[in-house]
């Protein structure tokens, strides 16, 4: 009987790949928040995971959304410091989070193998 790792680890590696490219979006506006007409990007984690469930697929491009700034900047950027921040360190702390569930399931596989 063959094991199908889709199935077995669930929706676990696309969560870990969409906080990946989240957190990547976040670096980008950060490294960009004095970059005059720079427009502050993000993905919305709820509406991928219900986009790839709901289309099958765990390939598939996330979806950037454009941030709304709090207060609109002389330059055009609409990169908040504190708003980047407080979404990297959550987006950080999901991701360690995702990482763990998916480790579970490598543990539960590795003692279903073994017979334990």
């Amino acid at each position: 009987m063959s094991i199908s790792f889709d199935k077995a680890l669930g929706v676990h590696p696309h969560a870990v790949a969409v906080r990946l490219n989240r957190a990547e979006l976040i670096s980008a506006n950060l490294a960009n928040v004095d970059t005059p007409n720079f427009q502050a990007k993000d993905i919305d984690f709820a509406g991928e995971m219900q986009r790839s469930q709901h289309y099958f697929t765990n390939a598939s491009t996330p979806e950037l959304k454009y941030r709304v700034p709090f207060q609109p900047s002389e330059d055009g950027n609409t990169v908040s410091l504190d708003v980047e921040q407080s979404e990297f360190a959550r987006n950080s702390q999901d991701f360690q989070a995702s990482l763990a569930f998916l480790n579970m399931k490598f543990v539960g596989l590795k003692q279903a193998i073994e017979g334990k």
